[in-house]
Order: C-alpha cells, then structure tokens, then sequence
C-alpha cells in the first residue's frame, strides 16, 4: 500500500526511519493517519526530512521508497493552479456540494419518514399486546368461571344421587 512520508534520521544511531503521514485508499484518495514510525531496511538517498512515497508490503516491511516531489508538482498542477481553480471550476464544485446537500437532505427525510413509520408500528404492536393481555385475563376469569360452574354443577349431582 502507497504512504506518504517523513524520512526521519535517529540523531544518536544514525539509522534511517520513515514517519508515515497519509495513506492513499483510492487513485484520488488519501487519509491522513496519526503519525508511526517504521524502519527502513532499504538504504536511503534521502535526507533527514525529505518527503518521500513509500510502497508497504506485508508486516509494514518497505517494499519501495522513491521521492514525492513529482507527485507533490503533480498535486499542485492538478488542483492548485489559477487554471484548475477558476471560477467556472468554482461553480462545478458549488453544483456538486448542492447535488449532495440535496441527496443528503432526502434521505435525511426518508430516513425520518421511515422513523415515524416504525414508532407508529410499535405503538400499534403495544396496544396489540395490550388488548391481548386484556383478553387472555378476560378468558381466563370466564375459564375460571366454568371450572366453578363445573365443580358446583358435580357437586350438585353428587347431592342428588
């Protein structure tokens, strides 16, 4: 995986280490990672403080160290120049900020309507229980009320006999 980092010296030892900064994701996108710092098992051409790309493999082992100068020239010719930033690239941008406010909008609506859906749902499953647990007392006095009926109607037949 590609990072972006610091080439840092140990004052002390002299040995080489790269105090990686971001971590590309994607072609056009990078994170920025709280600051770790690695080995290099590689000899390196650069000095202290030198920006470099560094290609990881497994275990965090550098595969690959070359400099980001023209990846940084890259960047900036890309993204930062007056002819990348004119007005009319201004307004693409604005556009599709606007885009994303409005889809982000609608389903923060939808995610609401879907909201008020459930809560209604739930209160409906509740006085559903309700009733139920009415009901079932309801039969089980009448329940209640036959096994007495039943009781007193053989007790009455033992009476008799």
């Amino acid at each position: 995986m590609l990072h972006l980092a610091q080439v840092k010296q140990n004052p002390t030892s002299g040995e080489m280490a790269l105090q990686l900064l971001a971590r590309q994701q994607s072609e056009y996108l990078w994170d920025v990672i709280d600051s770790e710092v690695i080995l290099c098992n590689l000899s390196l051409s650069f000095g202290d403080g030198a920006l470099v790309l560094v290609e990881l493999g497994d275990n965090q082992q550098v595969v690959k160290v070359e400099t980001a100068q023209n990846w940084v020239i890259r960047l900036v010719e890309t993204y930062l120049t007056n002819e990348v930033m004119n007005s009319e690239w201004v307004e693409k941008e604005q556009e599709k900020v606007e885009q994303w406010r409005q889809e982000i909008t609608a389903k923060s609506l939808d995610l609401t309507r879907r909201q008020l859906e459930l809560e209604t749902q739930k209160e409906h499953i509740q006085e559903l229980e309700v009733n139920l647990k009415e009901e079932k007392e309801a039969l089980e006095i009448r329940w209640q009320k036959l096994k007495e009926l039943e009781t007193n109607m053989i007790n009455d037949e033992e009476t008799d006999n």
